[in-house]
């Protein structure tokens, strides 16, 4: 059985940076908390067409780094959640024991070697 404490306190640790890094370019979403959506600048409406444009292309950069993180920060929650129930480390296809230098490399690694890539 894979001792949790290490591995818990390495996903608070990623989650909590995790959390900074979204928090100037996202929010919470309104429909689930656990869930971050990009916000957009809280600049005044811009008259010029080109700044207009600025604007909407360093949303549309945001969107797309908010969704990497969002992806990640989900990995995140979904192991905390497996530590609290008591079934992480176990392989999402298998059931076996997924092995610690796998843990060690990603303490959200959701399958063994042998699955590797079929649920991560």
């Amino acid at each position: 059985m894979t001792d949790t404490n290490t591995y818990k306190a390495r996903l608070i640790e990623e989650k909590t940076k995790l959390e900074s890094e979204l928090a100037p370019i996202a929010r919470p979403s309104s429909e689930n908390q656990n869930e971050w959506e990009a916000t957009e600048s809280d600049t005044v409406q811009e008259a010029d067409i080109h700044d207009q444009a600025d604007h909407q292309d360093e949303y549309q950069e945001n969107r797309a780094i908010v969704d990497v993180l969002n992806g990640r920060y989900q990995e995140v929650l979904s192991s905390l959640k497996q530590i609290e129930d008591g079934t992480y480390g176990a392989c999402e296809v298998c059931g076996a024991e997924i092995e610690e230098e796998r843990l060690d490399a990603d303490p959200s690694a959701k399958t063994c070697r042998t699955h590797l890539g079929a649920g991560d």
